[in-house]
């Protein structure tokens, strides 16, 4: 680990009633020292006391807390200035004690060095991060529990059992002349196949549920004219898609944001799905299309007050092919006489509504759904990176079944081996400083 002193404003920009001032290295009581030389700086104790800049002008009265090494959060000594807000203050702090020996920190190095010095693994890193920017208080909930270490207790404990694995293989190899007993080939698999059912239920579970930290996508969608838009400013509460009677109006998606419940929700009004006339307009049908097969929920609207024709059934058939999507079947205006066909949506949810006059049991639909994706004790993977190498992790355990089973004990023991380096990669350092500075750098200042 670096000896630099680190120093950085970790709040956030603009006028506030505090100011964070963070220092992190050796030099960091000393340094604080000079801006405070009347303090007594005892560990863990916040202290009141005059601070002075490097002219040795007062600039501030403020509390100074001072973890000695290693019981602090990157492991090193740390001093923290809690002055009065705004940016003046701050900033004047943060130049003087990098006059006195500090470097700027850079973005997420504090968090950083809480990882290299073994104050935290990289899934509780990936926490702290996602925390700033979780879209909800369920994925907020999740972080907790990330950061608390519940990711890495169930990582550490598979990684254990396949270093078991492991070993159990090794042993057969250096003793190959021996009989194996009868058992133990059956027992290694099932072990390891119960490795794999729970690794991909954390994958399942993580994507469907990464809308609570990410924020979910819902698109609505149907042929033209059925009241898309309408239902779409209903939602909003204001005139933000033109309506009019004349299909086509929508040519392209319109996306807003929208909280529902304790969610964020971006939702898009998508074109008319139809065999479109002209190339714009195709173009939007198209986009359409990937929204449909993008969204983690789809409002599929359809007019009540006319007969299912083709177009329609167009629609119905891509809702039909939807894997892992929830769909919610919009019956608009249904103030006028009903002449749909119910019976071809039989499979789907059904919501009947009028969208001039109130669209509340749709929205009240919608916020079931999502808070069915946090109504769950199970595990999340909080990052792309994290889903990445479980599923390389799977890979290579089913492409140890078949040597295992034809006793080809050095290649299951090769793709075991791969395994364990999979896993290792959501908690344990990687092998180049590069990576590690590409995921730390994407942390905000003073983290």
């Amino acid at each position: 680990m670096s000896n630099t002193t680190i120093a950085a404003i970790a709040t956030a920009s603009g006028v506030g009633s505090i100011a964070i001032i963070r220092l992190s290295g050796a030099k960091a009581l000393n340094i604080a020292k000079k801006l405070a030389p009347n303090s007594r700086l005892e560990p863990r104790n916040a202290e009141l006391s005059e601070v002075y800049n490097k002219d040795n002008d007062l600039i501030d009265q403020a509390i100074i807390i001072y973890f000695k090494s290693p019981f602090s959060f990157t492991g090193e000594d740390i001093v923290e200035f809690q002055c009065h807000g705004g940016s003046i203050i701050a900033q004047e702090v943060l130049d003087s004690v990098i006059y006195f020996g500090a470097s700027l920190a850079k973005p997420g190095e504090f968090t950083k060095r809480a990882f290299l010095n073994g104050k935290i693994d990289l899934s509780e890193a990936e926490a702290i991060a996602k925390m700033i920017e979780t879209k909800s208080l369920d994925g907020a909930k999740v972080l907790a529990r990330t950061l608390k270490g519940e990711l890495g207790n169930f990582i550490n404990s598979t990684r254990d059992s396949l270093i078991s694995i492991l070993a159990h293989s090794e042993v057969m190899i250096d003793y190959a002349e021996e009989d194996i007993p009868e058992n133990i080939i059956d027992n290694l698999k099932d072990t390891l196949l119960n490795i794999k059912l729970s690794l991909e239920n954390i994958v399942k579970s993580s994507i469907r549920r990464k809308g609570l930290i990410e924020g979910f996508w819902l698109a609505i969608v149907g042929k033209p004219n059925v009241g898309k838009s309408s239902i779409l400013n209903k939602m909003l509460n204001y005139e933000r898609a033109i309506v009019s009677d004349i299909a086509g109006t929508t040519r392209d998606s319109i996306e807003e944001q929208i909280k529902i419940g304790s969610h964020l929700v971006r939702v898009a009004d998508t074109a008319g799905i139809r065999d479109a006339t002209d190339t714009i307009e195709q173009l939007g049908v198209e986009r359409s299309i990937r929204w449909l097969n993008q969204s983690d929920i789809v409002v599929a609207v359809f007019d009540a007050s006319r007969e299912f024709d083709e177009q329609d059934s167009k629609v119905l058939k891509l809702l039909k092919e939807l894997k892992e999507i929830k769909v919610l079947v919009v019956l608009n205006k249904i103030d006028k006489n009903i002449k749909i066909d119910l019976e071809k949506f039989k499979e789907f949810e059904i919501i009947k509504l009028s969208a001039k006059a109130s669209v509340e049991n749709l929205i009240g639909s919608i916020e079931d759904i999502l808070n069915s994706f946090s109504k769950t004790d199970e595990l999340m993977l909080i990052s792309s990176r994290q889903i990445e190498s479980v599923k390389k992790a799977l890979k290579e355990i089913k492409s140890s079944i078949e040597p295992l089973e034809n006793l080809e004990l050095e290649f299951f023991s090769y793709h075991i081996n791969t395994t364990i380096e999979a896993l290792n990669e959501i908690t344990k350092p990687y092998s180049h400083e590069e990576l590690l500075d590409k995921m730390f750098s994407e942390f905000c200042l003073g983290k």
